[in-house]
């Protein structure tokens, strides 16, 4: 009985020590990565003439930064773009692009969810009553979301547009996708009492969305 004990024991201590070393593998191979599209970038935005904006650091530690909360669990990121004539970008403009594209892709999510999963039981007439609610969906996410959105890091080019000199710009955010899915509900709540056929299968939409309606699935 002892020698059968002891053989369990060690058999379990293997276990550990083996599950330890495909950690460490696995960590070191995330960090290569990491690195490796880490210097992708930054030399994809110095042959196309990016530079950091708003910021005393360098575009380098900008970036760093950034892969430094992305690399948190449940950390996404979005984007937005904008257009001046000068460099004083109102902040307004970059965060409004950053929630229609988030609310977008929120949208096009469970519109998908709600075509394949749903699309032996809905109806063709209510398939196309769901596009007002996609709409009203995606209005309340840009609404709902913009408290959640939190600037990382922004950068800056001089190009032209039809012959005349501007700047563009992009700010990328920080999602904390816990936070983001309760404004994701929120949003549903409130787009359901614009549409019949959602509050008709409100709960089966509602798991969609709290199964985890991330923008980067």
């Amino acid at each position: 009985m002892v020698k059968h004990h002891v053989f369990i024991v060690i058999i379990l201590v293997l276990l550990i020590c083996g599950l330890e070393k495909v950690s460490a593998q696995n960590s070191k191979q995330y960090k290569k990565a990491v690195q490796k599209e880490y210097k992708a970038k930054i030399k994809k935005y110095t042959s196309e003439g990016w530079a950091i904006f708003g910021t005393s650091h360098s575009l380098e530690v900008a970036l760093l930064k950034h892969y430094e909360k992305l690399s948190e669990d449940g950390i996404t990121e979005v984007y937005g773009t904008a257009v001046s004539s000068n460099k004083n970008i109102g902040k307004d403009k970059l965060m409004m692009s950053a929630c229609i594209s988030y609310a977008q892709k929120c949208g096009s999510n469970i519109k998908g969810r709600i075509v394949e999963d749903m699309g032996s039981v809905v109806s063709f007439e209510e398939l196309e009553e769901f596009e007002h609610f996609y709409a009203a969906y995606e209005n309340n996410v840009q609404a709902q979301i913009k408290g959640e959105l939190v600037a990382s890091y922004s950068i800056y080019r001089p190009t032209k547009i039809n012959g005349k000199d501007v700047y563009e710009f992009e700010t990328y955010y920080i999602v904390d996708e816990t936070a983001a899915s309760k404004a994701r509900i929120r949003a549903f709540q409130n787009a359901i009492k614009e549409s019949a056929v959602a509050q008709k299968y409100a709960e089966m939409i509602s798991k969609f969305i709290e199964e985890g309606n991330s923008i980067n699935e």
